[in-house]
C-alpha cells in the first residue's frame, strides 16, 4: 500500500558526476556528490521504518477469522523481514558517512585502488574495487 501523504524522490534520482579534467579522484566535490547520495537514500530508508511502525500500530487487528490472522501475521513478517534488511543497509551507509569524513571513502579496502565514480553512483556502499569484489565471489562459489 503506498503512502501518498509524502512524496519523496528516489535516493537514485540525481544527476551523474560530471567529472572536470585534471580532477583528483575523490575531491570535495566527488565526496559532496556521495554524501548527499548517502543521506538522501538513509532519509528515505528511515522514512519507511517510521512508516512500518504506523503502519503495524494502526492495523493490526485480532481477527476472529484465522485465515485472516495469519494473513496478516505473514505480511507483518515479510515487512519485518524488509525492514531488518534495510537496518543492516543503514549501518552501511553510516560505515560510508564515516569513510566520507576519514577520507577513505572510494578506495578498495582490499587492494587500496580507486573503486571508481559509476561503480560508487550504482552501489554508493561499495567497499571493494570490481576486481576485488568478482575474486571475493569466485571464492565464496567455491566455498559453497
Amino acid at each position: 500500500m503506498a503512502d501518498s501523504s509524502r512524496t519523496v524522490a528516489s535516493p537514485f534520482a540525481f544527476e551523474p558526476y560530471v567529472e572536470v579534467d585534471g580532477e583528483e579522484y575523490m575531491c570535495e566535490p566527488q565526496l559532496k556528490h556521495f554524501e548527499n547520495i548517502l543521506k538522501n537514500w538513509k532519509a528515505e530508508l528511515m522514512h519507511e521504518v517510521d512508516r512500518t511502525v504506523h503502519h503495524m500500530q494502526n492495523d493490526a487487528a485480532n481477527f476472529p477469522d484465522p485465515n485472516d490472522r495469519a494473513t496478516q501475521e505473514s505480511e507483518f513478517s515479510l515487512e519485518l523481514r524488509t525492514r531488518d534488511r534495510e537496518r543492516r543497509l543503514i549501518k552501511k551507509i553510516d560505515e560510508a558517512l564515516k569513510e566520507i569524513e576519514s577520507g577513505d571513502y572510494g578506495f578498495c579496502e582490499s587492494c587500496g585502488i580507486e573503486i571508481g565514480i559509476r561503480r560508487l553512483e550504482a552501489r554508493p556502499t561499495a567497499t571493494l574495487c570490481i576486481d576485488c569484489k568478482t575474486l571475493d565471489e569466485i571464492r565464496e562459489k567455491q566455498m559453497g
